[in-house]
């Protein structure tokens, strides 16, 4: 049941990466393309956290306990940077968007 929660987890960090790099792709404005940057950097942070915690789920062994807590320590590095880029750069969305309707 966990296996079954922890790939969904995964599937929906994957789709979150994806959706939010197509938002970056598809803005004009600087402070909103950074946020969507950092957005969809955190999501692929918590992909590779959520693999590597699933993969000890899956497999045994000294081999796979290492690569699995390399994979979740860059994972958490990686989401815990982006998510606080994020909230820096939603700052400065409302502002850049009233300075652009002008």
């Amino acid at each position: 049941m966990l296996n079954l929660i922890l790939t969904a987890l995964i599937i929906f960090a994957a789709v979150a990466y994806l959706y939010f790099k197509t938002k970056q792709f598809r803005t004009t404005l600087q402070a909103e393309r950074q946020y969507h940057r950092s957005s969809a950097s955190a999501a692929l942070g918590a992909f590779i956290m959520l693999f590597g915690v699933s993969q000890l789920f899956l497999f045994g062994g000294l081999a796979v306990y290492l690569v699995s807590a390399v994979f979740v320590l860059l994972g958490l590095y990686v989401f815990v940077h982006n998510f606080k880029a994020r909230k820096h750069y939603a700052g400065f969305l409302e502002e850049e968007r009233r300075l652009n309707e002008k």
